[in-house]
């Protein structure tokens, strides 16, 4: 087969998986279990007890992220970005509060933009939509999980509402 001009091969490092363990170092979450998912744009975090607060004039939401596997969660706090309409797995909109935060994936870190939801019933605890990764080039490979993390899970989907 005949390699096509003007492309460039994509180094392993610029591969994830359909899944993948990151980092919001902002929030301080060392580690969080992420659906990487081309098919949703706005990135979503499980937050619960979510508070709005007033700080020197600026409103900050303070929110609660379950660490699996504990009975702890995560106590959060972060300035509130924007307030959006947003359509749930359901294809129902929902105003949801926006954060920014930095996402760490492999070995590269940047500013993401991500909602804040009620993901009780859903196997992820984040989802990171294609805005998140834009513009990084990255490919997706939806055969292979946790490429960028020492994570030893198989590569076999596992039955999931996500």
């Amino acid at each position: 087969m005949k390699k096509p001009k003007g492309k460039k091969p994509i180094s392993p490092e610029k591969v994830i998986g359909w899944r993948e363990t990151v980092s919001l170092p902002d929030l301080g979450i060392s580690a969080i279990r992420a659906k990487i998912d081309s098919g949703a744009r706005t990135s979503a975090l499980h937050a619960l007890k979510q508070q709005i607060i007033e700080r020197d004039g600026v409103s900050w939401v303070s929110f609660h992220v379950p660490i699996p596997g504990t009975p702890h969660k995560a106590r959060c706090e972060a300035p509130i970005a924007d307030r959006r309409k947003i359509k749930n797995t359901s294809g129902v909109p929902e105003e949801r509060l926006i954060i920014k935060t930095r996402l760490h994936l492999g070995q590269k870190e940047w500013e993401i933009e991500v909602s804040l939801a009620d993901r009780e019933k859903m196997e992820f605890d984040l989802i990171l939509g294609r805005t998140a990764i834009r513009r990084r080039g990255y490919l997706i490979d939806p055969r292979r999980s946790y490429l960028t993390s020492p994570v030893n899970e198989p590569d076999e989907e596992k039955a999931g509402r996500d």
